[in-house]
């Protein structure tokens, strides 16, 4: 076994074995990996093993079919079959909802020019005779989707693995991880030790285990899952080609051929844990007991569906663990905290997705970056307060509510809150509605009364005239809305200004009570963040950007080396914060202070050390609503008394509190892109017009990759879009076409717009046809509505209000 490697991947399921596998593809051959028991060992043996392409996430759909397309591929590379049928996905909808649902999911389809497509009942009639349509009010088709074999496809990666040089260790469990002075790892087994400048936790049902070597704590959890599969049907036999499988997911179940049989499977209310306090080190291959009755109500509507299966004795039960996240998504990318130690953890759809998950983890070891955008899979994305409890109540909704449709703007309320503000209960009696932000409980909306709960659909649901009021009393008098989510730093020493220099694109302000805004830059020279600096004292700064990037901005902070005299830290548990903006909030401020708030005082981007109410606090005069307004943070002990004088100065003047649903409606009217959205390390800087804050004059994080960039011209434009629909708005994700179904671009937020009275959208638009006043089809639910592009925003476009 080799003593030094550039990476020791740790399991050997099939994510593990296709990260070894596309690290090779992009030259790294000297690789390891290593594996406790025989390849496949876990949940990968006994997987169903699926296969399908769309997903509600762009992104996502694109590593799946990249995934769905290498199986193939991979048998005609290694000499390995994978058992690759791909007889089609039928998928059913029987509610409004999932109709809405599938005809969005054929619209991205047709955008991104993937397989996917709506068909006639008699259609699905001939391609699928054994079904039974009624109750179906859409039916669409995925012509590629279908299964593989488990172990065919993890040793056809292994096999390409070895091809390209790489080692696989059976038989091999890891009894340590060691983090060296250097960054280096070493991993300690019984048969040697390896030194390697990147560990990959692909450990799967050990994840928790393997992670605890290195002093993480990741938020997973096992369940048992089953599935079974049934005795020769005649039917079946009959056939002269295999049948398409079927998602009929309002039913809550799967189901597919098996030889000349069934696969029916299910995820069942009744939720079993497994492992809750460690996966057992001596567990492979070994199933639970079978527990049919458990999952009967879902197959009663799987034999409704399909009657043959109701006649069919059962031949195979599979009742295995499958290991969870808090969201069920892919716990994925570098431990923030940790140097080379990635991980690749809690995939469920994992043949649908090994592929992709492989290529994104080559990539960004190799690279430092992937190539898309996976911050919805980013590790990052939980910290610490993602505690036991909390992953245990999310894992049990997740499994629970596996084919439920999770609608835009959803809010679901397992395992929380997790944490809370001050202000938590006085906004709870205010009527608020209550959404979660890395962690953190923040008001949405404000209902009349208290208790009220939001309703979710692809439609307008019951927030959308509570958040008009607050949208129309901001903008007609003045709105109060807690910031306390945004991440907060600070950074104080006399080394400070070079160090926030050297990390930011945007020149830091030289005079004491200035701000700028500033781009953080990607690896591949794309926007990794946008944030305010402010300039606090000679040799101390204020850092706001978005809350829930803050673990993953962390790996960018620590890129850039501290100077010994200077300290950097997250205020963001000890600060909370209120934005008071709209035409009027200079006057309810103005009774709190004695300081001056006029704009000669106090102009636009400028701040100021203050007392409000008799409480110390920094306020800036800036605002994401785009109107005249100010932020202003205060210790986390002052928050109540702060909020109780706002909330009182506001009655004079009819103004009271705002959520973040009125946050989003009202920058949108403003043309303000946001992180995750339309601030992506996807997307350079002079396609969201962020260039124009970078200074190439001084050095700073990356500035190599973006000038090579610099000078490309746009491959899109960000543009705003003003949209003619009457029952619903987009949200991010719709395609966008030209009148003649060229496509052309796609929305990354979008909201109703009260003060302008439009629907508009965000979105990025090739930039050939990013002209005003072009006319465009944006799908929402799933259908063309008519849209054209606006000059510029259609609130306050010369910022006079802003600066007033």
């Amino acid at each position: 076994m080799r003593s030094h490697a550039q990476v020791v991947v740790i399991g050997g399921g099939v994510i593990g074995c296709s990260i070894l596998y596309h690290l090779t593809k992009l030259g790294w051959s000297d690789v390891v990996l290593l594996e406790r028991d025989e390849l496949t060992s876990g949940s990968t043996w006994h997987a169903a093993a699926n296969i399908h392409g769309l997903h509600d996430s762009t992104n996502i759909s694109r590593i799946q079919h990249y995934t769905m397309n290498l199986y193939k591929q991979l048998e005609e590379e290694t000499g390995q079959g994978c058992g690759v049928f791909q007889p089609g996905s039928l998928y059913l909808a029987q509610t409004e909802a999932r109709e809405h649902q599938l005809r969005l999911q054929a619209a991205k389809a047709k955008y991104y020019d993937m397989n996917f497509h709506e068909v006639t009942r008699a259609e699905a009639e001939v391609l699928h005779p054994l079904v039974n349509y009624d109750g179906v009010c859409c039916i669409m088709f995925e012509p590629d989707g279908g299964n593989v074999d488990p172990s065919g496809v993890t040793q056809a990666y292994a096999a390409g693995a070895r091809q390209n040089g790489a080692e696989i260790h059976r038989f091999t469990p890891v009894t340590a991880t060691e983090s060296q002075p250097d960054g280096s790892w070493i991993v300690r087994t019984d048969k040697g030790d390896i030194r390697t400048k990147w560990i990959v936790n692909a450990a799967g049902l050990w994840g928790r285990e393997v992670a605890a070597m290195a002093g993480v704590e990741l938020p997973l959890l096992p369940t048992e899952h089953q599935y079974f599969v049934t005795e020769a049907i005649v039917d079946i036999e009959k056939m002269d080609r295999r049948l398409p499988s079927v998602a009929d997911r309002d039913g809550e179940y799967y189901l597919r051929q098996e030889g000349n049989g069934l696969l029916i499977g299910a995820y069942e209310k009744d939720v079993r844990f497994w492992a809750e306090d460690g996966t057992p080190s001596d567990f492979g291959h070994e199933l639970f007991p079978d527990d049919l009755e458990r999952i009967m109500d879902n197959v009663m509507r799987a034999m409704d569906r399909v009657p043959v299966a109701a006649d069919a004795g059962v031949r195979r039960v599979i009742n295995g663990p499958m290991i969870w996240s808090p969201d069920s998504n892919a716990l994925f990318g570098p431990v923030p905290e940790k140097s080379g130690y990635f991980c690749c953890n809690g995939i469920i759809p994992g043949f649908s997705q090994s592929g992709g998950l492989g290529m994104l983890t080559a990539e960004w070891i190799v690279t430092g970056e992937s190539h898309l955008d996976m911050f919805a899979w980013d590790m990052a994305r939980f910290g610490s307060w993602a505690d036991k409890k909390f992953t245990k109540a999310r894992v049990e909704d997740q499994y629970a509510n596996r084919f439920a449709i999770h609608f835009p703007n959803e809010e679901r309320s397992a395992g929380r809150p997790a944490r809370a503000r001050p202000v938590y209960e006085t906004q709870k009696s205010l009527g608020a509605v209550f959404g979660l932000n890395y962690g953190w409980e923040h008001p949405l909306w404000f209902a009349e009364a208290p208790g009220e709960k939001d309703t979710n659909g692809f439609t307008r649901q019951n927030w959308f005239e509570p958040v008009g009021r607050e949208c129309r009393m901001l903008r007609d008098r003045a709105g109060i809305i807690d910031i306390s989510n945004f991440a907060k730093y600070s950074v104080k020493g006399v080394g400070a200004e070079d160090w926030l220099n050297n990390l930011f694109a945007n020149k830091i302000p030289k005079a004491v009570g200035r701000s700028c805004l500033t781009p953080l830059i990607g690896v591949r020279g794309g926007i990794a963040g946008d944030f305010t600096v402010t300039r606090l004292a000679e040799d101390e700064f204020l850092i706001v950007g978005s809350g829930m990037a803050e673990r993953y901005h962390k790996r960018f902070f620590d890129a850039v080396p501290l100077p010994d005299d200077t300290v950097f830290q997250s205020r963001t548990e000890a600060m909370c914060g209120f934005n008071v903006a709209g035409p009027l909030s200079r006057d309810i401020l103005q009774r709190l202070t004695n300081a001056d708030l006029s704009t000669a005082a106090f102009p636009f981007m400028r701040s100021q050390h203050i007392e409000l109410a008799g409480i110390k606090l920094i306020a800036i005069r800036v605002s994401f609503t785009g109107d005249l307004g100010w932020e202003l943070h205060c210790k986390a002990d002052d928050q109540e008394a702060l909020y109780e004088a706002l909330l009182e100065a506001g009655k004079e003047f009819n103004a009271g509190p705002v959520g973040s649903r009125a946050l989003m409606s009202l920058r949108i009217e403003k043309g303000y892109g946001s992180w995750s959205r339309e601030y992506s390390p996807e997307y350079w800087p002079q396609e969201v017009g962020l260039d124009r804050l970078i200074k190439t004059g001084k050095d700073f994080l990356n500035k190599d990759a973006y000038i090579a960039l610099q000078d490309n011209a746009p491959r899109e434009l960000l543009c705003i879009m003003e949209i003619e629909v009457a029952e619903a708005d987009a949200t991010g994700g719709e395609p966008i076409f030209l009148i003649d179904g060229t496509p052309v671009g796609r929305v990354s937020s979008g909201a109703y717009g009260y003060s302008v009275e439009k629907s508009l959208a965000l979105g990025f638009i090739k930039t050939n046809q990013a002209q005003p006043g072009t006319k465009l089809e944006v799908y929402i639910l799933g259908q063309p509505h008519q849209a054209i592009i606006l000059a510029e925003p259609p609130f306050d476009p010369s910022g006079e209000k802003l600066r007033a």
